[in-house]
């Protein structure tokens, strides 16, 4: 089946916007800027609430830990407490940090997804906003499994492993580009249930002739749950070498999810400037799993926070900062569609 692209016009005139007085260009401009302004509004948003709950967890962990029965009857003074407290809250920022890096891929799938399916801006919201909440449910699945799994030490050296090799194979070899309507299982749901040629306002499915068909807005919604999965067989064994405590994985993940739609809406447009950002992901994923499987133990059990968030943001920052100096010196290919 062919995807037509949906989208255009049904205004007869080619120069003026029948909602205001100045000219298609610049009507469609003023919106693309008050779009950008919202989703960037909303990615401040998100990252102040995360960074409020960081400082919010780490007050609490300073008055719990002290008076802990536990830790009192262990033998852990209170300048030791203070310490473990300190570390809950540096561990719950880096994983953050490694979290919300990590969803940039997924940026990258919805920009190709939303072209590949046709999906206007208008109903990406829609589809973000479903994409979402699977992702969250996949998310609590998937730290259930690893806190349970993660308890034997051969399961942390096999991750912090597959890390290393898989990650190294996307920073050496030559990126391909995703073609959706390969997808094995994206075949079996059009097997199993037919699919409209074009989108049906923002539903996804209807029933023409009684016979309940599915439309491509369901199809693009699978395809990026999919791709959700793949990426948290990277993301949720990254954050667990991070720390071991399943609260501050899931609260990480959470707050890197919630705001991802903003982050897409604000980064869409401009993705083809990160031209060095895969290399980066893929070092901050080899530098975890080499924590994972040798770093933790050289360094008697935990290598510390402080050097891990310091690597990671490093790495972070100069892949984005060369990625967007190159950008000014070097003409790049088409940018995608803006959302």
């Amino acid at each position: 089946m062919r995807w037509p692209t949906i989208g255009g016009s049904t205004r007869s005139s080619r120069w003026a916007c029948w909602d205001c007085s100045r000219s298609t260009w610049a009507c469609s401009t003023a919106k693309r800027t008050r779009k950008v302004r919202q989703a960037l509004t909303w990615s401040v948003v998100w990252i102040s609430l995360a960074l409020l709950f960081c400082w919010g967890f780490w007050e609490y962990a300073h008055w719990k830990l002290p008076q802990d029965p536990r830790l009192i009857a262990a033998g852990i003074t209170a300048a030791q407490a203070a310490a473990l407290a300190d570390r809950v809250g540096l561990e719950f920022l880096t994983g953050f940090v490694i979290e919300k890096s990590l969803s940039v891929d997924n940026i990258f799938v919805f920009v190709v997804v939303f072209t590949f399916f046709g999906i206007p801006p208008k109903y990406q919201h829609r589809v973000l906003f479903f994409g979402i909440i699977g992702a969250l449910v996949f998310r609590v699945i998937f730290i259930a499994l690893g806190s349970v799994l993660l308890q034997w030490q051969w399961v942390i050296w096999f991750f912090g492993a597959f890390l290393i090799l898989t990650d190294l194979k996307i920073i050496f070899s030559p990126g391909k580009p995703l073609d959706p309507e390969r997808n094995p299982l994206i075949r079996l749901l059009r097997r199993l249930i037919p699919v409209t040629p074009r989108l049906e306002a923002e539903r996804f499915f209807i029933r023409p002739g009684g016979v309940l068909h599915a439309t491509p807005l369901l199809v693009s919604l699978v395809f990026i749950e999919i791709t959700d999965i793949v990426f948290a067989v990277d993301s949720v064994p990254a954050i667990f070498a991070i720390t071991s405590e399943p609260l501050i994985v899931f609260t990480s993940n959470v707050f890197a999810i919630l705001g991802l739609r903003a982050l897409f809406f604000l980064l869409a447009g401009a993705m083809h400037r990160f031209r060095f950002l895969k290399y980066g992901l893929g070092l901050v994923l080899v530098f975890v799993g080499l924590k994972m499987a040798w770093l933790n133990d050289a360094f008697g059990g935990k290598f510390p926070i402080v050097w891990s968030l310091g690597i990671i943001g490093a790495i972070l920052a100069t892949t984005v900062t060369a990625s967007l100096l190159l950008s000014r010196t070097t003409p790049a290919g088409p940018a995608p569609a803006q959302p």
